[in-house]
């Protein structure tokens, strides 16, 4: 089950992103309180009451310092952009992930967004979520080089217009 974000939510999703901060970015709370005020979509997966998963994502125009961000926001006028998807590391492999971005997906669609669009790290590696994503129907449109060489990413689009991605075969379904 999903439901969207609230407060009281904001210390396991802290934790989750904690968890994987390898191939994320920190977050704290205060932080963490200002992108879910600017967030366009911030949605949490739960099992048994306990939250298993999050999507944190941001429509084109919003006051986000993120630099794979700002890549897409030069690059195509209206999307939505997936700052940070985390799956818990017991739930992984049980479709958490898959419905969030299907909800998201949906949401683009009825509100014609044309471009949902995230990156994942090359490096250091992130082979879970190129997987992930791959399968998802994404591709890369782009790459840059951050903190001075450092961290590399795939910057990644999926074409929510078009009938014949993963996701849209879902939707219809």
């Amino acid at each position: 089950m999903s439901r969207d974000a609230t407060p009281a939510d904001f210390p396991a999703i802290l934790a989750l992103n904690e968890a994987f901060v390898a191939v994320l970015s920190p977050l704290d709370a205060a932080r963490l309180a200002r992108l879910h005020a600017q967030a366009a979509w911030h949605r949490v997966a739960e099992v048994e009451g306990r939250v298993t998963a999050f999507l944190l994502a941001f429509r084109e125009g919003a006051d986000y310092d993120s630099p794979n961000y700002r890549w897409f926001a030069q690059r195509y006028p209206r999307f939505l952009y997936v700052d940070r998807v985390v799956v818990a590391g017991d739930a992984q492999a049980r479709g958490a992930g898959t419905v969030l971005y299907r909800e998201l997906h949906v949401q683009a669609r009825r509100d014609a967004v044309p471009w949902i669009t995230c990156e994942f790290d090359l490096e250091p590696p992130n082979p879970a979520s190129a997987r992930f994503h791959a399968r998802l129907g994404f591709g890369e449109v782009g790459g840059q080089s951050l903190h001075g060489g450092k961290k590399t990413v795939s910057l990644q689009a999926l074409d929510v217009v078009a009938g014949d991605t993963p996701l849209a075969a879902v939707d219809a379904g």
